[in-house]
């Protein structure tokens, strides 16, 4: 029996983006297959008891930091966070979110979602970008196993850090089984869809413009945590007077009426680790038009109409075609699990 800890100060409820699915869909999944191992789940001030699975083996141990003040979440998975793990005699630390404790006192095994800051450090603040190089160079560079959600990351992985080569694992998403449940029929109306976080590389405003311009009828919703680019896309509908509205992150209830009632989905990402938001389209029987970059060709296969994200002409073309979409998504969607991913990440913090 080994006793996992889960390093989860970084999270925000509303404010991380998919990672914090990501997390409670893992600890979720988890909970159904282990009951032998025990858990102890490190959270902050922001993070209640809900995040933690209400099985016996599972211990939730809040710590008292704000994840909302970065420098001091820090410093407290660098300096209090090791001796937490002794003091509970953790045999291995999970790290789902990018960061770990450099001094921890057991093995660690860190999730890298993707290398957004050396693909694209220019979407990084300046005085953020430095802390994101040297904490993620020394999470990749302490840590005895490595976990990247897709080949791509694998591939950013090893051109950016080759020291991990011989420590990664591939483990990608899994896609809730409430998306594979959605009664669509004699439910869709005439919006399109698209859920993302508000930042620059989700390429939203080549995605507004292009919307403003297309022949579908309806509005646009986008759904997702705002970002860093919230204001430069509202200024942007505003000036256009497109049909767009901007949700902001919302339940996860909401969310599933609008992927149960939208008649397409749309995602124009020009990166992303692994691309969530389109395998649940695929999983909920959404038609789907995305990005032609390599995470999403991984997670759909030839299941959605690709476009080009730099191309403002292709990706009007793309949500004027979109419904004609017809394909076996769905069925691909279900060789992604969270149990699935929860066994190898599980066999991964076992070896």
């Amino acid at each position: 029996m080994a006793r996992i800890g889960v390093n989860a100060l970084y999270m925000i409820p509303g404010g991380v983006g998919g990672t914090e699915i990501y997390l409670r869909e893992l600890l979720t999944a988890l909970a159904r297959i282990d009951t032998r191992n025990e858990y102890f789940v490190f959270t902050n001030f922001e993070t209640g008891a809900d995040l933690v699975p209400r099985q016996a083996n599972f211990h939730w141990k809040p710590q008292a930091v704000h994840a909302s003040f970065r420098p001091m979440r820090i410093l407290w998975e660098q300096i209090v966070l090791p001796l937490e793990l002794s003091r509970y005699r953790i045999d291995v630390v999970f790290n789902p979110g990018f960061t770990s404790p450099i001094f921890a006192p057991c093995r660690s095994v860190t999730v890298f979602h993707d290398l957004q800051h050396k693909r694209h450090p220019e979407y990084f603040r300046w005085f953020d970008l430095p802390f994101w190089n040297l904490l993620l160079w020394a999470s990749a560079r302490r840590s005895a196993s490595i976990i990247a959600v897709s080949e791509a990351t694998r591939a950013d992985m090893e051109r950016f850090y080759p020291f991990t080569k011989d420590r990664i694992t591939v483990i990608p998403h899994g896609v809730d089984p409430a998306f594979f449940a959605l009664d669509r029929w004699k439910k869709v109306e005439p919006f399109v869809l698209c859920v993302s976080t508000l930042h620059p590389h989700k390429n939203l405003d080549r995605l507004i413009r292009a919307y403003a311009r297309s022949k579908r009828p309806g509005k646009l919703i986008i759904a997702g945590l705002r970002g860093f680019y919230a204001k430069e896309l509202e200024k942007l509908i505003a000036e256009l007077k497109a049909p767009v509205e901007l949700t902001g992150w919302i339940p996860r209830e909401e969310l599933l009426r609008l992927y149960e009632r939208a008649s397409a989905f749309v995602y124009p990402s020009t990166f992303e680790g692994f691309g969530m938001p389109v395998l649940e389209a695929m999983a909920a029987e959404v038609p789907v038009a995305c990005s032609d970059i390599p995470p999403l060709r991984e997670v759909a296969g030839d299941t959605v109409l690709y476009f080009d994200p730099l191309s403002e002409d292709a990706i009007a073309e793309a949500l004027d075609r979109v419904v004609e979409v017809h394909g076996s998504a769905k069925q691909r969607a279900r060789h992604f699990s969270w149990e699935r991913t929860a066994e190898s990440t599980l066999a991964l913090l076992t070896k």
